[in-house]
């Protein structure tokens, strides 16, 4: 098998495993053949640096996840891992050796490189910095290679051409998991009523659209039907949004990718989130219309049905209390608060505060959480 062929493989195990998480060993394991790899880990973090927290952690030996190398790490580890703080304030999409994370003095006395990178084949291992969902970060960790070429040049390009597909493949994930769909199918994924759903066809014409995206193309408010095709509410977004559809669909000599972009509305309502996955279409199909590609509409700040109402009754809060702490779980900014309501930043801070005495809150994300979980209840 070719490089191409096995790139190729890879990127359409990547877009399977988009829908069901429990593809992703299988995908693991064709990175490590591909790049010729002890193993290969995945960790999403988020929040500043002085409190990160694990969203996900997945340590992968040729196909077989470690859960015990998973736990030893965080358990044990993480805490004290020097590479951490130094390895966030990377820039996106770069990619550093590890014992360039660590100092001289570290390599000799460091736990984490000494003891568990050593027991894992991490200790030539090659790492991955990338620009997550919602301000998250994502690490790639490729382990040791498994002879004596090391990280060639070849090995460096393929994993340098993989960054933007693992990427894509954590933004869906995120996507799925907050509509509920963890492991679903490109059909089931009609009847989810969290995420607007639309199945295109090998020619980019709409086959079918949940509810939610139905709603969504009737308004025609960021996105709509234009006689079959997908329309954009802004010109420049039109171009994006074909270019992305295109690049989804199936095309003589070239794999089909996935792709993610924001999707202007209103001034007044916060962008769609599009995110465009392949489907494989099936050979031959005598011109069967098909499902080619799957298109997933998020609506920021609409993932949860948050009644001010309710949360100031249930939090013992004002309504205006409330109504702050709604929108800022919906993604508004203090200042966006401020201009909606006439106040002040100051005065919206004021009240963000008394929220946060009454609460026993110290942070913003604990609101968010809090507000959130009021909304999981119903």
């Amino acid at each position: 098998m070719g490089e191409r062929d096995a790139f190729e493989r890879i990127v359409a195990s990547v877009h399977d495993a988009m829908l069901d998480d429990s593809r992703w060993p299988a995908t693991s394991a064709l990175i490590d053949e591909a790049c010729g790899l002890t193993g290969n880990d995945l960790i999403v973090r988020e929040g500043p640096l002085d409190d990160v927290r694990v969203l996900f952690v997945g340590a992968y030996c040729h196909g077989q996840r470690r859960e015990d190398q998973e736990r030893d790490y965080l358990e044990n580890y993480y805490p004290t891992d020097e590479r951490v703080p130094r390895f966030r304030q990377l820039p996106d999409s770069h990619l550093v050796h590890v014992r360039d994370l660590l100092t001289a003095d570290e390599l000799k006395t460091s736990p984490t490189y000494n003891d568990m990178l050593r027991r894992t084949g991490g200790q030539d291992s090659l790492n991955a910095r990338l620009d997550g969902p919602d301000g998250s970060s994502i690490t790639w960790g490729l382990r040791d290679p498994v002879d004596a070429d090391g990280w060639s040049s070849s090995r460096i390009t393929t994993v340098t051409n993989l960054l933007p597909h693992i990427r894509q493949f954590v933004r869906v994930r995120q996507a799925l998991v907050r509509a509920e769909a963890r492991h679903t199918t490109v059909t089931a994924l009609l009847d989810n009523p969290r995420v607007g759903v639309i199945h295109l066809d090998r020619r980019g014409r709409v086959l079918a659209a949940n509810d939610r995206a139905r709603r969504i193309l009737r308004n025609g408010d960021g996105l709509t039907d234009w006689g079959g095709m997908l329309g954009a509410r802004a010109a420049a977004d039109q171009v994006r949004l074909e270019r992305m559809v295109g690049d989804a669909l199936p095309g003589s000599g070239r794999a089909p990718v996935s792709g993610s972009m924001p999707l202007r509305r209103s001034p007044v309502l916060p962008p769609f989130i599009v995110h465009v996955k392949p489907v494989g279409v099936p050979q031959p199909d005598y011109g069967a219309r098909l499902v080619a590609a799957l298109v997933l509409v998020v609506e920021p700040g609409r993932q949860h049905r948050l009644d001010p109402e309710r949360v100031a009754a249930t939090l013992e809060l004002t309504l205006a209390e409330a109504q702050v702490a709604v929108w800022l779980t919906e993604g508004k900014s203090v200042r966006d608060v401020a201009e909606a309501t006439g106040q002040s930043p100051g005065a919206v801070y004021w009240r963000l505060k008394q929220i946060y005495r009454k609460q026993s809150l110290a942070r913003q994300a604990d609101l968010v959480r809090l507000v959130l979980s009021l909304a999981e209840l119903g």
